[in-house]
């Protein structure tokens, strides 16, 4: 699968061991930044590219990193198309993809420790959209909501 992946400051080591990972079973990965570790970058100017990769099909799927990871999530919801959430369960993972078809998992680095990142990933990449008529209902509901957002710009 073809997986995006960035950070701030707060989640560099986290995103180096995940992408260490992720390449070594097979993904393909692209690397959003941040490429070094500088304490007052910001996480927006790593997350925001992410998010419109995906929305664009650049990448499948995203991981967004900060150090609570909740920063990640509200910048990368604000990108027309992406669905993304802080996950810190197994169960979200997988089902924050099949019912609510999330593009980007946000993690915080400094709440998460590696082991239990990987294992979100993990979950998370292996989780397939679901098409049921329920679950297509509420997203268009979603998008309607985008949709009502933009004509106030």
């Amino acid at each position: 699968m073809k997986v995006g992946i960035a950070t701030d400051h707060g989640g560099f080591a986290l995103k180096e061991e995940l992408i260490a990972k992720l390449r070594a079973t097979g993904h393909q990965v692209t690397d959003f930044g941040a490429h070094s570790l500088t304490s007052d970058d910001d996480y927006p100017d790593f997350i925001v590219p992410l998010a419109d990769a995906v929305v664009a099909g650049k990448v499948e799927r995203g991981v967004a990193i900060c150090g609570s990871g909740v920063g990640a999530a509200v910048c990368a919801n604000k990108v027309k198309g992406v669905r993304a959430a802080l996950i810190h369960d197994h169960f979200s993972a997988r089902q924050g993809v099949e019912d609510d078809h999330m593009n980007v998992l946000c993690i915080g680095g400094r709440t998460v420790g590696p082991e239990v990142a990987w294992d979100l990933v993990q979950t998370y990449l292996a989780a397939k959209y679901s098409n049921a008529e329920r679950h297509l209902r509420r997203l268009g509901k979603i998008e309607a909501l985008e949709d009502r957002a933009n004509e106030r710009d």
